[in-house]
């Protein structure tokens, strides 16, 4: 997975790969299905959702340009693998999802691997988590028609959210920097991912 669908298409921080390389994706999938685990491809997790593609994973945690020192809020636990892989890169990471099933699911990994700087709630990501804010970086992992304002507000400055931005079918990955005010939007690349349900979302 690390040399063929990683370093292969660019990814070559040594940080990142390390995460990925470190963190087992194959506990984040349901035992039928791990033969697949590590393959170039999403994976269905329940619920109508999906485990990204390891190179997607990669590309947006690579686009954050974490330290060590952050607090991440995700928007869209999941499977728990992306938030996984953040926490090996930052300090604290903060997670929401709005189906509980998933949640606590994600919940039992974090505890099996002792991954203790994540936090999970069940809520409406696309208003964030106010409460902990602001955040030196935010990724959504679900695509929506445009980048929920509550987000925007929510993230330091400087800081740094990247999202799929676009329709229901086909998205652009956005990588939305702030910086002294200002905010400026980078498309990166096409991708495909499930909806962002919620308020500054699709609704259900």
């Amino acid at each position: 997975m690390i040399e063929e669908q990683l370093v292969a298409r660019g990814i070559t921080d040594q940080r990142v790969l390390e995460a990925m390389r470190t963190v087992p994706r194959h506990l984040f999938v349901e035992d039928a299905i791990r033969a697949q685990a590590y393959g170039d491809f999403p994976l269905p997790i329940g619920s109508g959702q999906t485990i990204s593609q390891p190179y997607v994973v990669a590309l947006m945690t690579l686009a954050l340009r974490l330290t060590g020192s952050e607090k991440v809020l995700e928007i869209g636990t999941g499977s728990g693998y992306h938030a996984a892989v953040l926490s090996r890169l930052c300090q604290r990471v903060y997670t929401v999802e709005r189906i509980d099933g998933l949640v606590s699911r994600a919940r039992k990994v974090f505890d099996r691997l002792r991954y203790h700087n994540i936090v999970s709630r069940i809520d409406d990501g696309t208003v964030g988590w106010p409460s902990e804010a602001p955040f030196d970086a935010i990724v959504v992992t679900a695509g929506g028609p445009r980048v929920p304002e509550p987000l925007i507000a929510q993230l330091a400055d400087p800081g740094r959210l990247i999202m799929p931005v676009g329709g229901q079918d086909v998205q652009e990955l956005q990588l939305v920097e702030k910086h002294e005010g200002s905010v400026r939007v980078t498309t990166i690349e096409q991708v495909r991912f499930v909806d962002l349900i919620g308020a500054y979302g699709w609704p259900n």
